[in-house]
């Protein structure tokens, strides 16, 4: 069943109940309003950062895949932004101009940074292939002059819905080691928040609800998405937050409640309330 036989209507509720069942998982009497703090972030598309902050925000991204922001941003004093140091200030040409290759980059970021915990040198360790995803986003940036330049090129994706779920695959063809989740959560944190992150817990929930067959693209992640933002009237930002703190149960800016923010994954639960009978009588 794939999310074109499904109307309006029925997506919308969809969104309503998923909302709707995540609030009442947040053990907290302000419940709502704890997960409106998470929605709701305006487009950004139109306000161009400069480069470095560019490059910084896709590190920042690029780390977030499995287990690498434990190994990387979190073995750093200083996270990612410290990276900057070695990279300096993240300039693409001066990263590209300094570092021949991996691993001259990866020596210099073990004597400068000394980051907790070992650095395997093996080719496919976490530190190496991070070291040629920080080598190839200095590339894919030095291709523009600016910031602006930048964001330009991918609001000629952005602001054609024809065309939109190319941009993030054009990114992820480019940069080693970001995927297509990847560089859509780089856009949709910079601000086009008409993209969501078609990650697994998207992946799970969806093929749950008979939104897609088993296996779906990329692609027809992010269209759902898309298709379910259209018939709510918001952001593709807020319809991937829903579901992502659904999947994850990961409050991070509310460390009070559960630990450090976790409340513990939803997904099966949200999945078994909607398939009830009752339930899906309502929805579908």
């Amino acid at each position: 069943m794939f999310y074109k036989q499904f109307s309006h209507q029925q997506l919308s509720e969809i969104y309503d109940q998923a909302k709707a069942f995540l609030i009442q998982q947040i053990p907290a009497e302000n419940a709502a309003e704890i997960l409106e703090t998470y929605l709701n972030e305006p487009d950004k598309s139109e306000q161009p950062i400069s480069l470095d902050k560019l490059y910084c925000r896709l590190l920042y991204s690029a780390q977030n895949a499995n287990m690498k922001s434990g190994v990387i941003g979190k073995a750093i004093d200083g996270g990612v932004d410290a990276l900057g140091k070695v990279l300096f200030d993240f300039q693409p040409a001066k990263v590209l101009a300094n570092y021949p290759n991996g691993e001259s980059l990866l020596a210099e970021i073990e004597q400068v940074l000394q980051p907790r915990g070992k650095m395997s040198k093996e080719k496919n360790s976490i530190w190496v292939r991070y070291c040629q995803t920080i080598l190839s986003a200095a590339e894919f940036f030095n291709q523009f002059e600016n910031g602006e330049q930048f964001y330009d090129w991918a609001n000629h994706f952005y602001q054609d819905q024809r065309a939109m779920t190319a941009l993030p695959y054009l990114i992820s063809e480019e940069i080693y080691g970001v995927g297509y989740p990847l560089a859509c959560d780089f856009l949709k944190e910079l601000g086009f928040i008409n993209y969501g992150k078609p990650d697994v817990h998207i992946k799970d929930i969806f093929v749950g609800l008979g939104l897609c067959e088993p296996n779906p693209s990329n692609a027809v992640l992010q269209k759902i998405i898309m298709k379910i933002a259209e018939a709510k009237h918001i952001s593709a930002f807020d319809v991937d937050k829903v579901f992502w703190l659904i999947g994850s149960g990961n409050f991070e800016k509310h460390r009070h409640l559960g630990k450090n923010g976790k409340i513990g994954q939803q997904k099966k639960e949200f999945i078994n309330y909607f398939r009830q009978p009752e339930n899906v009588e309502s929805k579908i």
